[in-house]
This record gives C-alpha cells, structure tokens and sequence, in this order.
C-alpha cells in the first residue's frame, strides 16, 4: 500500500507526530514512541513526505527518506567538488556546501550518511515547560533535550544539529551517538570534553567551538529542542531530514534524496575519464589541448574501449 495511505490513520493521534500504522488504542500508540518513533509536534510523517516528495524510493516509519546502503558506500568515493557540480548544474541547488568548520577525529576516510536534523532554539520558559510536559507524558528518558534525539538514531545516521551556537554533548553523549549510529555529527555549535572525544576511534565530526561548559554557553537549559526531523539551517543551506550529508577534507555536502544516486554515477565517471587522461598523457597519446576540451567521438571512442577493459 502506498506509504501516505497508511499513514492517514495515524497522523494527528497524539501531541508528537507518530510513526505510521493504523490506530489500535492509546496502548498501541506509546509503543510507537518506545520505538524512537516520536517526533516533535512541528512535522507529521505526512509533512515530511509531503516536503520531500521528490524522492520517490523507501522510506522510514516516520517519512524521512531511506537512500539505499549501496549508494551510501559509493558515496564515500566523492569529492565535494564531484557532487557540488551536480547539484549546481542539474539540480539547481546552489547553497549545499557549507566550510568553515573545526573538524575532530579527522581521518581520509569521508563521513557520509543519512541525516537526522534536529532544531534547537535559545530557552523561553513558557514554552520549556510545554516542551518538558510533553516528553514526560510520552515516557522520554530523562530532561535533557538533547538525548531525546539521540534516542532515535539507527545505524548509518549522521545527527546534524542547529544548536543556536551552543553546545550540544561531551563524551558520554558522544559515545551514545557513536553507538547507536556508527557515524559521525555535525554541530551548528560546540561541543566539549574534546579530549575523552579524541579516543573514540572512528567517531568523527565536524563542529563550530569547542568549550567546556555543559549543553550551554556558561549556564544550564538555556537551549531546548523544538523539533526532530524538521527542516533546519546549517550555515547558508536549508537541510532536510533524509539528505545525505558528505564530509570532506573542505567541508560539508548536503546532498537531496532524489540526487545521491546521479551524483556517485557521474563522480565515478568523472573518476573514470580522469584516470584515463592521465594514463594517455603519459603515453603521449594525446595532447592536454585534446583532452581539456569536448571530447571528439574518435577520443570518446578510445575511452569507451578501454573502460570495457576494466570491467
């Protein structure tokens, strides 16, 4: 049955959007947020699909789009450059490189995963406290906000927070991040315990400030979290949930659903020509003139032959 379709029944139940499956009870409803299925009352998984709707392949109970581990894998091959050529030029979409970063745990290996965003906004008490109200109804593990998202994240996620320039974990948290996701974070913001952080090997990131003060700037609760899988901004790029996010040694790719599998096809045949100029530059074959330029059919030719070679 088609994902919206089994959805109707179940947006609107509670006061968080659900995952979807039809209503059997209040009982029935609570285990949905067991699962990590919850999210903030800001999108219904409706709206998610609705607002992502130009992917058109799997997805998770709660809308956010599912680009398939074989994509991801290749994925990790290209380079900022690679995949901010598609974007620009097929795609139209022309903020989704954000640099500047401070990046820890670094390594040659490319973080790249499927995002989780979540939405932080600087405390305002009257809205706190409805926030507060609202996790303990629904049986969330403890006050802090921040652990709330944390408890949704499945293998491959890559958690990106706008986190208002505040800090959003030390190591503990990181540690439940690594184990839940197996991937890395990225912080509109900071983070601390950088030194217990450096020894998690495998866990990366990429963050704004490091400082040593708790989730906040010299004070407690002054953040809180006003929604999980919504749209957020990072730097000058609007992030949805379900992007692919791609780290490079220049900075962050954020990649639509609907573009990953174009953007690995066209990296790997770039890859591909570029390998092959260089190894006919070599042999003198041809010029740099030839090859810095369209392609004639007769060079096209060569180069279709010699990639049935490599098959």
């Amino acid at each position: 049955m088609h994902y919206r379709k089994r959805c109707k029944r179940a947006i609107g139940l509670l006061e968080f959007g659900l995952g979807c499956r039809s209503y059997v009870g209040v009982a029935l409803a609570f285990a949905f947020i067991s699962e990590g299925l919850a999210q903030l009352k800001m999108y219904t998984p409706e709206q998610r699909i609705e607002f992502t709707s130009a992917w058109e392949g799997e997805r998770f109970l709660d809308g956010r789009p599912k680009v398939d581990e074989s994509i991801l894998e290749r994925m990790k091959s290209v380079s900022a450059e690679e995949a901010w050529a598609v974007l620009y030029r097929d795609g139209g979409f022309r903020d989704h490189f954000e640099g500047g970063w401070k990046e820890f745990n670094s390594s040659p290996d490319r973080m790249v995963g499927r995002v989780v965003t979540a939405l932080f906004l600087p405390t305002r008490p009257d809205v706190r406290e409805v926030v507060d109200a609202q996790g303990k109804a629904e049986g969330r593990s403890g006050t802090g906000h921040n652990s709330w998202v944390i408890d949704t994240l499945q293998p491959g996620d890559v958690l990106v927070v706008d986190m208002s320039g505040y800090n959003f974990l030390g190591d503990r948290l990181a540690t439940s991040v690594f184990a839940k996701s197996q991937n890395g974070i990225v912080i509109e913001g900071g983070i601390r315990d950088l030194s217990g952080i450096q020894k998690m090997d495998g866990f990366k990131g990429y963050v704004r400030s490091f400082h040593p003060s708790a989730i906040t700037r010299g004070g407690v609760r002054n953040t809180m979290l006003m929604g999980i899988n919504v749209p957020i901004r990072i730097g000058d790029t609007t992030v949805m949930p379900g992007d692919i996010v791609l780290g490079d040694p220049e900075g962050l790719m954020f990649i639509p659903p609907q573009l990953a599998e174009k953007v690995v096809e066209t990296a790997e045949d770039v890859q591909r020509r570029d390998e092959w100029s260089h190894l006919m530059l070599e042999k003198g074959v041809y010029t740099p003139g030839q090859l810095d330029t369209t392609w004639t059919d007769e060079i096209e030719a060569d180069f279709a032959r010699w990639v049935e070679t490599q098959k």
